[in-house]
């Protein structure tokens, strides 16, 4: 059973290129080798102009990174920087930022997939038509360990701006003044085909400092699958004679932050309790405690649970310490793996732990392949953000033909990185605080 999975012969075949491209020792793609740093920020992304992209937005926000193209990972952006308007240099926010791994298991036990590590997402990237990227720029990619060595060149990489919507609106109590403004965003992308799928890998840069990373699968629902007997399956088409095979998708995201141009990031888990109301109150109270994440940490979602990753060194105009928070996305939490029973995983900066499950970094023997088994009690000086985001895939009618896109992701968002909004109008530029009316 291969739901959006080529033949057992290609399965093959990937598997076997992927072992002969690491004998070979050839890892990484085209682009510079951008070096993480650990100290002040630069003006601007340290790579080449061919590996640059700048964007400034129409709000007066600048966004700053370095790409290239690993032979496991895919897309890789290096050195991301954040300037809103009223800043006079950049803010680092990443080191680096790329898929962690898509683990694909089957619900009928028949098959799993580690798409990264072991079945050439990469080496699946897609050419893009000028409409896939409307306004924007396709940048060429060389792929590395390519199936074709004679093309390895694709029309892969997409940047381009889109409005998202209002960014704010404020009337208040004017009666002719209504404040607005729709947001921008910079996306950068690619489509990579693994079997019948083809994932949209995003990364979505808002005008007003979030970052949202998503992952669409869109593609086919393979004809050779329609044959899950064991009642896991959903029937697809006529009558209830052909059943296409459940699965699972649980895409994983590294993120290596930099805040202000340091590694030395904190991590801190924010958790809200609420009570009935005591003898008096009108309402339930709810109280809010921070406890500072020092050890690596498997961490789980719950109600009013949030954590931020906040900068050892920088701090914002009203001298509160800059940080970004996590915001999950939609997720459905796979319990059949050791590695995909957390939502995040806070780990400690080791250059061989790569990949979330099939690890190919080459760790020391007894490390272990899977981001479960590097939360080992480390202490946490230089944090690296495991995000695991789960969808649970019972095919339907709907699906076929193409498969509509479905996505799962999550963002990060800034708190405290800037003083005020970064897209507050001048007019209202003077309202911080605790602001009265003028009179």
């Amino acid at each position: 059973m291969r739901v959006n999975r080529i033949s057992r012969a290609r399965t093959r075949a990937a598997v076997g290129l992927s072992v002969a491209a690491l004998a070979a020792g050839a890892t990484t793609g085209t682009g510079p080798a951008v070096a993480q740093p650990r100290t002040a920020a630069p003006a601007a992304a340290e790579c080449s102009a061919a590996y640059r992209i700048e964007q400034k937005l129409a709000g007066g926000t600048t966004w700053r990174m370095c790409w290239r193209y690993d032979s496991k990972a895919g897309l890789v952006l290096d050195d991301v920087s954040y300037q809103p308007k009223g800043e006079a240099k950049p803010i680092k926010v990443l080191n680096s930022a790329r898929l962690g791994q898509i683990h694909v298991p089957y619900d009928d036990g028949s098959v799993e997939y580690d798409d990264l590590t072991g079945f050439g997402f990469a080496q699946g990237l897609m050419n893009l038509a000028p409409g896939e990227c409307p306004g924007g720029t396709i940048k060429t990619v060389k792929v590395p360990d390519a199936w074709d060595p004679q093309h390895p060149n694709v029309k892969g990489l997409c940047t381009t701006t889109r409005t998202r919507g209002h960014a704010y609106r404020m009337q208040g109590d004017s009666a002719t003044k209504v404040y607005q403004a729709q947001g921008k965003d910079l996306l950068v992308y690619t489509v990579n085909q693994v079997g019948w799928y083809e994932y949209i890998s995003e990364w979505r840069f808002q005008d007003d400092g979030t970052i949202t990373m998503n992952v669409g699968a869109t593609g086919s629902l393979s004809y050779e699958d329609y044959d899950a007997g064991d009642g896991r399956g959903w029937p697809i088409g006529k009558g209830a004679k052909a059943y296409a095979t459940s699965h699972s998708h649980n895409v994983f995201w590294r993120l290596d932050f930099g805040l202000d141009g340091s590694s030395k990031t904190k991590v801190e888990q924010y958790d809200s309790t609420v009570t009935a109301p005591a003898r008096g109150q009108e309402a339930p109270t709810a109280k809010t405690t921070r406890t500072k994440v020092t050890k690596e940490l498997a961490g789980d979602n719950k109600t009013y649970r949030w954590w931020r990753v906040v900068s050892a060194t920088g701090k914002n105009k009203d001298g509160h310490a800059r940080s970004y928070e996590i915001v999950p996305g939609a997720t459905t939490k796979y319990p059949g793996r050791s590695y995909t029973r957390h939502d995040v995983y806070f780990t400690q900066y080791n250059k061989c732990e790569q990949f979330a499950s099939n690890n190919t970094g080459n760790c020391p023997a007894g490390a272990g392949k899977s981001v479960d088994k590097w939360v080992n009690g480390q202490t946490l000086t230089h944090p690296v953000v495991w995000m695991n985001v789960g969808f649970h895939h019972i095919a339907r009618d709907e699906d076929q033909q193409p498969m509509p896109v479905h996505w799962q992701g999550f963002s990060i968002a800034p708190r405290d990185v800037t003083a005020m909004n970064p897209l507050t109008p001048d007019q209202l530029s003077w309202q911080n605080g605790h602001w009265q009316p003028r009179s």
